[in-house]
């Protein structure tokens, strides 16, 4: 620990402790990428942990930097991920719903086979 407690010694204690939680979750992303049985569930660990873990690692990073711009750059990677995740998740669940590798059994509703029937498309 430092000795005096300056701003830039908390920031640096602060941004490591939100790179190491960002890199659990992302940990935890790839671990349920490889474990989850179908695509519907992998996705899930595909977007929200990994998106999360990626958030806190650049926000841990600006925290770590104080550049203004570095923080900007960051800020569009961010601004970058939380606007293309969802839709990857998007596309990826409904190309396996499409090719029929998922398990519909466990679908408690599933509006995209109703929406095919009608061909509402």
């Amino acid at each position: 620990m430092p000795e005096t407690w300056t701003p830039e010694a908390v920031m640096d204690i602060v941004g490591a402790l939100v790179l190491a939680v960002g890199t659990l979750f992302s940990l935890a992303a790839g671990v349920g990428l490889i474990r989850f049985p179908d695509p519907v569930t992998r996705m899930h660990a595909a977007t929200k942990p990994a998106v999360f873990g990626l958030l806190l690692v650049l926000a841990g990073v600006a925290l770590v930097l104080r550049d203004a711009k570095v923080t900007t750059l960051l800020s569009v990677a961010v601004m970058m991920q939380i606007l293309t995740a969802p839709v990857s998740g998007h596309l990826v669940t409904r190309n396996a719903h499409r090719s029929g590798d998922w398990d519909a059994a466990g679908a408690v509703i599933d509006e995209l086979a109703a929406d095919e029937e009608s061909g509402a498309e």
